[in-house]
């Protein structure tokens, strides 16, 4: 997998996805804990309030910026999403009121729901070898894994020689950084966004992207898979704080374990499906990636039932981690769905479509998750399995009746 970073474009592209990555992560773990200095005893309702801003830019944002920026050349709507996020990371830190944070996180994440999917679909781009993109889809999942362990023990050694703010100075450095990477990547001549529809009005080309997934027997069942993956992971997200400290009276310290336990399953997948999908369909790993975490959530249930029980929380972490393995399994490979979907001219608007699309899964889904835990733990967890399931179902469906147009054309 790592041979991948031998070709020079990719590899400098690859180190401004990290660099944005760890920039991104500073800012989550500053955010909290400069919510808490403005709000005090209120800080987890602003927080609240800064991660539904951020899923509303990702979900409107993404599809409208592509729309916006469709005959830019990809390298300057990337360096010009990387300058934006700069310039919002260095006014975070002088924020006296949170309507400021609320602004400033909108514009930060506005512009990251620019860059990501422009970053997608350059990549097929520049490594046209299927087996090559593999590899960087999954190297890509790797460094989003990773990030979420390193990106607060990057931030807990800094704090300890500067105040909270000051970690946004961290977040600028590495937008700066991820900017001059995307500039000395050599990016192949003429590589830029959608270029044959300059008639099409602009929100023809903002919902184009969404439109592809609905129209494209192909796409139709990541519709569904997305909701899967939004509904069984939410509680994860959501309720493993409660599960650890509440349901099993366990430290902080084993909030971050449980998590990292969860990432741990996804890296090893993602390590893995390379020599799978060299070998295998996307459909025969993504359903039973489905499966898996429908099934891992219904046992979690089971399990919160009798939390008191001395063998509960080692069966939850050993579910966390299939549950990681699951999310893993079904969204790497759509990264390799779309390409072979898609003609190449219409690629920004389907990952940004895709962005739009999951990102809007879990805007429903993580309020959903935290308005259930009132009935119980173990209940929330059996309704949001049966969501997933009876999408997952709906995804076997669509797949087979999109083999069945294929076969019928």
């Amino acid at each position: 997998m790592l041979r991948i970073l031998r070709h020079r474009v990719y590899s400098h592209l690859f180190g401004s996805l990290v660099c944005s990555l760890l920039g991104s992560g500073l800012a989550t773990v500053a955010l909290g804990l400069v919510a808490y200095d403005i709000a005090g005893a209120d800080a987890s309702a602003v927080l609240g309030a800064i991660f539904t801003v951020k899923m509303i830019a990702y979900v409107f944002v993404a599809p409208l910026a592509n729309a916006a920026v469709a005959h830019l050349p990809r390298r300057a709507v990337m360096i010009g999403s990387d300058v934006l996020r700069l310039a919002a990371a260095l006014f975070l830190p002088f924020v006296g009121a949170t309507w400021q944070i609320f602004v400033l996180v909108f514009v930060l994440q506005a512009a990251s729901a620019t860059f990501t999917p422009t970053f997608q679909s350059v990549v097929p781009a520049v490594l046209p070898d299927e087996d090559d993109y593999t590899n960087a889809l999954s190297l890509a999942r790797l460094a989003g894994d990773l990030e979420t362990i390193l990106s607060p023990m990057l931030a807990a050694v800094l704090l300890l020689a500067v105040p909270a703010n000051a970690l946004f100075f961290g977040t600028a450095l590495g937008f700066a950084a991820s900017a001059l990477l995307v500039l000395s990547a050599a990016l192949p001549a003429g590589l830029g966004l959608a270029r044959d529809d300059d008639e099409e009005p602009f929100f023809t080309r903002a919902r184009a992207g969404v439109e592809l997934f609905f129209r494209t027997p192909a796409l139709r069942p990541v519709v569904a898979l997305n909701v899967t993956v939004a509904a069984v992971v939410s509680f994860v997200l959501v309720q493993t704080v409660v599960v650890v400290r509440s349901g099993f009276g366990m430290s902080q310290t084993m909030v971050a374990l449980f998590l990292a336990v969860n990432g741990a399953g996804s890296i090893a997948t993602a390590l893995a499906l390379p020599r799978v999908l060299h070998r295998a369909g996307e459909r025969s790993v993504m359903l039973p990636g489905a499966a898996l975490l429908c099934a891992a959530l219904v046992a979690v249930g089971a399990v919160l039932a009798w939390a008191r029980a001395s063998w509960a929380p080692g069966a939850v972490a050993v579910l966390w981690l299939l549950i990681g393995a699951g999310w893993a399994g079904v969204e790497m490979p759509v990264g390799r769905l779309i390409p072979r979907a898609v003609a190449p001219e219409r690629l920004s608007a389907a990952f940004a479509g895709q962005f739009s699309l999951s990102h809007g899964c879990w805007l429903v889904c993580y309020p959903l998750t935290g308005a259930l835990a009132a009935w119980g733990l173990d209940r929330t967890a059996l309704v949001m399995a049966a969501v997933g399931a009876v999408a997952a179902v709906a995804a076997g469906v669509l797949w087979s009746r999109g083999q069945d147009d294929e076969a019928e054309r």
